[in-house]
């Protein structure tokens, strides 16, 4: 995996004054106005690893094309590490007139080369080079993104293991349904999770497909080997067609809604942990150094990180909107327009990585009220559904059963009382149907017992659940470390 890349610059740099990838046919010089549309080298400097590992990848294709000799293919890998690691201390950085990075690194070559640093440019285009570069970088994005969701993952096992005796009100419509164990509830975040993981490992097999030797878009009539330096590069294959190679931007707009779906799932999260910290639920208490006050009430303490993690989701789906509206109409094959899928990566992956590591911490620190959850698990008549099963059993119609429960919550709402404070003679005085054994329901621990089908909350279940996840955030951080 490469390194992380480096800082790019802030903010568009002034115009450049030249141009030298594409300059050869002109006369004169791009017009001020041009050149400063045209500069991206203040956010595609992130892509410079790549373009520099790309390049060796291409050289040594050259070498066996004998376009470069064996002496001049050594200068070329020297000189090209000699700039990896300029760039990596920041000895080496973009100047006004570099137009991207793919200038700025020609530049530094030709620095360190001379002439012999313009023969790397043979045998490919800016094209299908910037096609590789993203690739590779969201490759290795994919990986780091899935390193800190896995350590969110673990953080919400944790708590679940802590309180897989736990009752707590299962919700609908944000009203107490059935009381299900809480972590059961803190799993169900888990497998969403899960899914997003394997998403970004479905996407991984799809982008990894080299454009590399597709050149502008027809390929190349030098005898250049693009499955070798796919090979070379860690991709499975090589682009079967240039023309698709270096138009196509799937590889974004998927990837873009793996991470904006991820960003709703934290969104979800997020909305949760708000309600749960709230004073009205008391659910939770979020730790200090995951939590802010407030400027002006010195008694607020804000779960300010799960409410930007639902901020941020509106940003990362506002991101493969607009590049899904900018891929729409363009013809075959690369057009300017495809700059633009850059900057909607670079922020995903860079806001994810702000955000995932701070709901991890707050999951892993925050304090869970098991007294309040499991006092709070049978209000609102949450017990009504297992005391409609229970008549099913005993042969009851379920729609007869459903009804002499409806009547029986209807009856306690007035008399102000819960399912478990009803007499047995008051029971049979709404109906026939409700004898004494269903007492035997009206229990929080025993209903989530009961409910011990495949999936189910009772605790032999969200046990076994337990150990197929932490089973799969293993293999998940294998990959992601691979």
């Amino acid at each position: 995996m490469a390194s992380a890349p480096p800082p790019a610059p802030s903010g568009p740099p002034p115009a450049p004054e030249r141009t030298s990838l594409w300059g050869g046919r002109f006369e004169g010089g791009p017009s001020e106005a041009l050149a400063r549309l045209s500069v991206s080298v203040h956010f595609d400097w992130r892509l410079a690893p790549y373009d520099l590992q790309s390049s060796c990848a291409h050289a040594r294709v050259l070498h066996r094309a004998g376009l470069l000799s064996e002496d001049e293919l050594a200068r070329m890998l020297g000189a090209l590490e000699d700039l990896r690691v300029a760039v990596a201390d920041g000895s080496f950085r973009p100047q006004v007139e570099d137009e991207d990075v793919h200038t700025a690194l020609e530049r530094g070559l030709l620095e360190r080369l001379g002439g012999l640093g313009g023969k790397l440019r043979a045998g490919r285009s800016r094209n299908d080079q910037v096609a590789t570069d993203l690739r590779l970088y969201l490759r290795d994005s994919a990986r780091l993104v899935a390193e800190r969701l896995v350590e969110l993952e673990q953080a919400l096992v944790d708590q679940a293991r802590q309180h897989l005796d736990t009752p707590a009100p299962g919700m609908t419509h944000l009203q107490h349904a059935q009381p299900v164990l809480f972590a059961h509830q803190l799993l169900a975040h888990v497998q969403a999770f899960s899914r997003d993981v394997q998403r970004l490992r479905d996407w991984d097999v799809r982008a990894a497909v080299s454009p590399l030797g597709s050149g502008a878009l027809a390929g190349s009539s030098l005898d250049v080997d693009p499955v070798a330096s796919a090979a070379e590069l860690g991709f499975s294959s090589a682009a079967a067609n240039s023309m698709d190679a270096v138009s196509d931007r799937d590889f974004v707009a998927e990837f873009l809604f793996v991470t904006a779906l991820l960003g709703v799932h934290l969104s979800r999260l997020g909305e949760e942990v708000v309600l749960w910290n709230s004073t009205e639920f008391g659910w939770v208490t979020l730790d200090d150094a995951f939590s802010t006050g407030s400027s002006i009430m010195p008694q607020k303490k804000n779960p300010d990180i799960a409410e930007l993690a639902r901020g941020k989701a509106g940003r990362l789906i506002g991101h493969v909107t607009g590049s899904l509206a900018m891929l729409k109409g363009l013809p075959l094959t690369y057009d300017r327009d495809m700059q633009e899928a850059q900057e909607p990566c670079f922020d995903a992956v860079e806001t994810l990585l702000l955000v995932l590591p701070a709901m991890a911490g707050m999951i892993a620190t925050m304090t869970v009220h098991a007294e309040v959850l499991e006092a709070s698990a049978p209000t609102g008549f949450a017990l009504a559904t297992d005391v409609a099963e229970l008549l099913v059993k005993n042969g009851v119609p379920f729609r007869e059963a459903h009804e002499a429960v409806g009547h029986l919550v209807v009856w306690c709402t007035v008399e102000g009382r819960e399912l478990h404070e009803v007499s047995d003679g008051e029971l049979l005085r709404v109906s026939p149907h409700l004898t004494s054994d269903v007492r035997s329901v009206l229990s929080v621990r025993g209903a989530i017992a009961a409910r011990d089908g495949h999936g189910g909350t009772a605790p032999v279940r969200v046990t076994e659940q337990l150990a197929v996840v932490e089973g799969e955030i293993a293999d998940a951080l294998a990959w992601a470390r691979r």
